[in-house]
């Protein structure tokens, strides 16, 4: 079954057979070395030093990275902006929400561009901010937010800039110097390749010393996990077995040309469909200049609802992804992560001519 869904992942043999090695204790040498070798890959992926970024590793999804951030990073005097466009902004409100943060929202419609005379609006009527949290690859719709127009701004009035770059990391350019990012949310189960199960936040080690010494959350607390990493510990059970496919999945992408080698695959394949699907009548959601190479959306071919399309793909070894909210019934998703060749996305574009 070839797994077009943005995530879990189609695995290659080397990281599905990591699955398979000696069942270890989280709390011996060897799971030690285990996670501080993960924790080097992670940073080396964008080339960051370790003194001054660290990346902490959890055992959960890319939501439970994100709450982790959000809730060890905005003090308790502090004030939290969450631009909003699709489903994933509008969590990061939920999460702030829940925790009682004090946050106020960006609105925009699900799939439009950041309005950026908006941001400045809002930011000039809340002088206060002192944080702001944005999706990079909105998987919504697939629209690739500008991050560094808002990392800009976030630079000049003196706002940390938090990412959810749960379906962008490690195949999207993310300039950590450049853009002024203080932290950022990812998991293994998405363009880094690996299984469900470990999430992770690569974070400026001043912002974490920086933050107040009474935790939000037990399990989530990110200088906790900090502190007992940097030692080579772990709060917590961490999910062994994913942790040694998260390491061969980086190793194994490290090998390939990291993350620039894996944009241009992910982009060779996002065109070969778009432009297949295009000479089909099969329209984009949005222009190719406005979208991740990670998913694109498109309209569902006329006289189809998503679940017969869904269900005639899936009888011939493909699985899409739906629309959500009001973009269910009009709407599906292709995405180009995991083991995926061109020879399975032109088969793909074959069954959907036959069953169209």
């Amino acid at each position: 079954m070839i797994l077009l869904n943005p995530g879990p992942v189609n695995l290659s043999d080397r990281v599905r057979n990591a699955l398979l090695r000696p069942d270890l204790c989280h709390r011996e040498v060897e799971f030690s070395q285990l996670q501080s070798r993960i924790r080097e890959q992670l940073l080396q992926v964008y080339q960051l030093e370790s003194d001054r970024f660290a990346a902490v590793l959890l055992t959960g999804s890319g939501t439970a990275a994100m709450e982790a951030m959000v809730t060890s990073l905005v003090p308790q005097d502090g004030k939290l902006l969450v631009i909003e466009n699709g489903v994933y902004g509008e969590r990061i409100a939920k999460i702030a929400k829940i925790y009682r943060i004090n946050y106020t929202r960006l609105q925009h419609p699900w799939g439009g561009e950041i309005d950026i005379k908006a941001l400045l609006a809002v930011l000039n009527e809340n002088d206060d901010v002192t944080h702001l949290a944005v999706v990079h690859h909105e998987t919504t719709t697939g629209r690739l937010n500008n991050l560094a127009e808002v990392a800009a701004i976030c630079q000049q009035r003196n706002i940390q800039l938090l990412v959810d770059a749960v379906s962008s990391f490690g195949a999207e350019e993310i300039n950590f110097a450049d853009w002024g990012i203080t932290a950022c949310a990812a998991t293994a189960n998405k363009c880094l390749h690996g299984v469900p199960g470990t999430a992770f936040v690569i974070v400026r080690r001043d912002a974490l010393t920086a933050t107040d010494t009474i935790q939000r959350t037990l399990y989530l607390d990110l200088a906790t996990y900090c502190q007992q990493q940097d030692r080579g510990g772990t709060p917590f059970t961490q999910s062994v077995q994913t942790f040694y496919a998260l390491a061969e999945a980086l190793q194994e992408m490290d090998e390939a040309g990291g993350w620039r080698a894996r944009h241009a695959h992910y982009t060779k394949l996002a065109n070969l469909v778009r432009n297949g699907l295009g000479e089909m009548g099969i329209e984009p959601l949005l222009p190719s200049e406005n979208s991740s190479v990670v998913l694109s959306a498109y309209y569902l071919p006329e006289g189809f609802s998503y679940e017969e399309f869904h269900d005639k793909l899936k009888a011939q070894g493909y699985v899409i992804y739906s629309g959500q909210g009001d973009l269910a019934k009009s709407i599906f998703r292709v995405s180009t992560m995991g083991a995926i060749t061109s020879a399975d996305m032109e088969r793909f574009l074959a069954v959907v001519k036959q069953i169209i």
